[in-house]
C-alpha cells in the first residue's frame, strides 16, 4: 500500500512511547501490591496493543471506504492518546534529566545524599513528576473524549459593529454569518436541525455563508440540503466556496469527475436558494443608497492553500459604492491582499481556521493552536477602519468534536 511504510514508522514511535510511559507507571506503582502490579501491567498493555493494532489498520479501513464518521472518531481517539502520551512524556524526560545532572553531581563529589529515593510514606520528585505527567496527559485524553459531546452546541455570538460610512438606510441592518458546515461529518440531522432554528429564530435581513459546505463531495449534502434549504432572508441567502469545496482533498476517477462535482456541488446551491458569489458582487439599494457585496472564491495565503479567488473580477462596478462587505473563506487573504490593495472593503468576513475546534477562550483572554498559523483565527479583528470577522465554524472536520470553542452563528448589527 503506497505510504504505508509512514504508518509503521508512525507505529514504531507509539510504541517507543508506551515503553517510555509505562516506566513512569510502574514508578507511581512501585508501593502497590504484586496483584495491582500485575493488574497495571496487563491493562496497560492490551490497551496499548488495541492502540496500535487501530493504528496499523487506520491505512486499510480507509482504502476500504468505510464509514468516515466512524474513522474519525478512532482516528481522534488515537491522536488523543499520542498527544496525552506525548505530554507525559516531557514531564518524565524533565526528571529523567533531573536524576541525571544529579548523577553527575553525585560522581563528581563522590556523594550526594540529595540523590536518594525517598522511602516510607513521603512521595519521592520522581514519584510526584510521574504523577503529574500522568495526570495531565490523562487529563487532555480525558478532554477530547468530552469535547465528542460538544460538535452540535451552537453558540449565538452577537457583534455590534459601527461604520461611520454605511448609509443611514442601512443602519441597523442584521446580518447571520455562517461558515464552515462541513455536512460529510453530519451524523445527526436533528442536532443540524436545531442550528437552523436557531438562525430562523433570530429574523436576520441576510444570511452569509462563507465556504465549506462539504468536506469532498456534493453528495455529503443530499441527506441535509432539506433542512439548510429553510434558510431564508429578505435580502437572501448569499455563499462563496472555501478550500474543501473543490475536491482536492479526495482521489477521482478523472479531472472531468472532480469538475463535475463542483458544478454540482454549484446547483445544488442554486436549489437550496443560496446565490453563490464566484467572484463578483451584488449590489444593494435602500431610499437611493447602496452596499455592496463582494464574494469571491478561495484565496489561502497559508501553506499550498488554493488561490482561485480574484478580486479583480469581484471588485470593478463597487468603487463608488461607499459601503463595502467581503466574503472570503481563508482569513490569512485579508493581511496578503484586502488591507493592502482593497482598503475601502470595510467588512471582511471569513471563516476556515475553526478555531481549531479546541482551545481557551474567556472575556479577557483567548488561545488555540491555531493561532501558530493564523494571525486572524476567530472573532474581530480591526486595522484602521477595516474589519474582519472570523467565524468559528458551524460543523467539524477530522476530529470530531470541539474542547473550548463552540461551533458558531454569528449575529452581526451594522450600526
Amino acid at each position: 500500500m503506497r505510504n504505508g511504510y509512514v504508518w509503521w514508522i508512525v507505529g514504531l514511535i507509539m510504541l517507543l512511547l508506551d515503553f517510555y510511559v509505562y516506566q513512569a507507571v510502574k514508578t507511581v506503582s512501585q508501593n502497590a501490591s504484586n496483584q495491582t502490579k500485575i493488574i497495571v501491567f496487563y491493562s496497560y498493555w492490551i490497551v496499548s496493543a488495541l492502540t496500535l493494532t487501530c493504528l496499523l489498520s487506520l491505512p486499510y479501513i480507509t482504502a476500504l471506504q468505510t464509514n468516515k464518521i466512524f474513522r474519525n472518531y478512532i482516528f481522534a481517539i488515537l491522536l488523543g492518546l499520542f498527544f496525552a502520551k506525548l505530554i507525559g512524556s516531557v514531564f518524565f524526560l524533565v526528571d529523567d534529566f533531573r536524576r541525571l545532572i544529579l548523577f553527575v553531581i553525585n560522581k563528581i563529589r563522590f556523594s550526594n545524599p540529595d540523590l536518594s529515593i525517598s522511602t516510607g510514606n513521603e512521595i519521592s520528585r520522581s514519584t510526584f513528576i510521574s504523577w503529574l505527567g500522568l495526570a495531565l496527559g490523562g487529563t487532555l485524553f480525558g478532554t477530547l473524549l468530552w469535547g465528542f459531546s460538544n460538535k452540535y452546541k451552537y453558540e449565538i455570538r452577537r457583534i455590534a459593529l459601527s461604520f461611520p460610512n454605511l448609509p443611514n438606510s442601512f443602519k441597523g441592518l442584521k446580518v447571520i454569518h455562517i461558515s464552515d458546515i462541513h455536512s460529510g461529518s453530519f451524523n445527526d440531522k436533528v442536532a443540524v436541525q436545531r442550528g437552523v432554528d436557531m438562525i430562523l429564530k433570530e429574523k436576520p435581513d441576510l444570511i452569509l455563508f462563507t465556504g465549506d459546505l462539504v468536506n469532498d463531495r456534493h453528495e455529503e449534502m443530499f441527506d441535509y440540503k432539506e433542512i439548510f434549504s429553510r434558510l431564508n432572508a429578505p435580502m437572501g441567502v448569499f455563499s462563496t466556496l472555501g478550500n474543501h469545496d473543490y475536491g482536492d482533498y479526495t482521489s477521482w476517477p478523472s479531472e472531468m469527475a472532480k469538475k463535475q462535482n463542483l458544478e454540482n456541488l454549484k446547483q445544488l446551491q442554486k436549489a437550496m436558494g443560496w446565490r453563490l458569489l464566484m467572484n463578483e458582487h451584488v449590489v444593494f439599494e435602500r431610499n437611493g443608497e447602496k452596499i455592496a457585496l463582494l464574494g469571491i472564491e478561495n484565496f489561502g495565503a497559508k501553506g499550498r492553500f488554493p488561490k482561485y479567488g480574484r478580486m479583480q473580477d469581484a471588485y470593478p462596478g463597487t468603487e463608488k459604492i461607499s459601503f463595502k462587505i467581503l466574503m472570503s473563506h481563508d482569513p490569512s487573504h485579508w493581511d496578503y491582499q484586502v488591507k493592502k490593495e482593497y482598503k475601502d472593503i470595510d467588512l471582511m468576513l471569513s471563516g476556515h481556521t475553526h478555531g481549531m475546534q479546541f482551545g481557551l477562550e474567556n472575556p479577557y483572554f483567548k488561545w488555540s493552536p491555531v493561532q501558530w498559523m493564523y494571525k486572524q483565527w476567530a472573532g474581530l479583528y480591526e486595522d484602521g477602519k477595516q474589519k474582519l470577522y472570523v467565524n468559528r465554524g458551524f460543523g467539524f472536520i477530522g476530529y470530531p468534536g470541539r474542547v473550548g470553542i463552540m461551533p458558531e452563528i454569528t449575529v452581526l448589527e451594522l450600526i
